[in-house]
């Protein structure tokens, strides 16, 4: 079965989020010992991640039947965490032969609505859920609430063993992010030998 195709998003129409200082602190951050739950089943304790993990992370994927919150297309970099995800599934392959060993998103929606989102989406890495704030409090994401909620800012992080290497933040346009990471990691890869 094919994934499903994103429709374009014109991203000039929307906000672009500037950098506020709120992700500079994270490089050279070692994962902290928190356990989130999996799409793929069970928690992931991100302390025990080896390797190179991307794990991306965002506001909140859209859920068939329920309205986004009054304004979210007004919020700076709040839009786009669909075609966010899809990019990531699309390159998918090329970030695994770049030296990634796993792939993760991660919001503060409910384990539920992500397994949805992972299923309808056809992602092939999981979701984790940071439901109860755990990794935001943890590494001091940077947040902003909607809705009466807390939701994460879009950050992406590129971790080595455990630490934290690079960081991109602000994201945008989100759609572009796996593509930057990708290119991010074969730079650091270096030709083929």
């Amino acid at each position: 079965m094919t994934a499903p195709a994103h429709p374009p998003v014109d991203w000039s129409a929307l906000p672009a989020p500037e950098d506020d200082g709120g992700a500079a602190h994270l490089a050279g951050m070692r994962l902290p010992d928190v356990a989130l739950v999996s799409t793929a089943g069970g928690r992931v304790r991100l302390c025990d991640l080896g390797g190179v993990c991307v794990l991306y992370v965002y506001p909140m994927t859209a859920e068939p039947g329920v309205a986004l919150p009054e304004g979210w297309g007004a919020i700076p970099g709040a839009k786009g965490c669909t075609p966010q995800s899809c990019a990531f599934r699309d390159h998918f392959a090329e970030l695994i032969e770049a030296g990634a060993d796993a792939v993760f998103g991660i919001s503060t929606q409910a384990p539920q609505a992500q397994a949805e989102a992972a299923s309808r989406l056809h992602l092939p890495f999981p979701l984790l859920s940071d439901a109860d704030l755990a990794l935001a409090t943890a590494l001091r994401l940077p947040t902003f609430e909607a809705m009466g909620r807390t939701l994460h800012k879009r950050v992406t992080l590129i971790v080595r063993e455990g630490t934290i290497e690079t960081v991109f933040y602000p994201v945008f346009p989100p759609d572009r992010n796996a593509a930057d990471v990708l290119a991010h990691l074969r730079e650091r890869r270096g030709p083929p030998g």
